[in-house]
């Protein structure tokens, strides 16, 4: 599970993909959720990472 953080809030997502000038967010079923373009996005957090390694920082 994903974390995408951008100006106007969060979206969790199961997958994502980049596509063109920005990622595409995908839930679990495959379905698409949303798009967010690069210039609004502040941060992908990897949340299974976050949550077994707090030594490094889990920004991508």
């Amino acid at each position: 599970m994903y974390q995408i953080l951008f100006p106007e809030g969060q979206i969790e997502c199961d997958r994502y993909q980049e596509a063109g000038n920005g990622v595409e967010l995908y839930d679990e079923d495959g379905e698409f959720v949303a798009f967010v373009p690069f210039s609004n996005l502040h941060a992908i957090i990897d949340e299974e990472k976050a949550s077994r390694d707090t030594s490094e920082p889990s920004v991508m």
